[in-house]
């Protein structure tokens, strides 16, 4: 059972080597997509929340 355990980590140590390459054109565009919408939603979230302060609303989570 040692043995197969042994196997299995090499094996995923084999197949996340290959990850550590320079990302390609289209992974850096879709890196720059998530960044965009990510911050685009912190902004929607940051807006909302200082319109409800501005309202005294009791609950200014969004």
């Amino acid at each position: 059972m040692k043995y197969l355990l042994i196997i299995a980590m090499t094996f995923q140590l084999a197949l996340l080597s290959g990850c550590d390459q320079d990302d390609g054109p289209i992974e850096e565009a879709g890196e720059k997509a998530d960044e965009v919408i990510t911050d685009a939603k912190n902004k929607v979230e940051d807006t909302c929340e200082e319109l409800k302060e501005k309202a005294d609303a009791k609950d200014t989570d969004c």
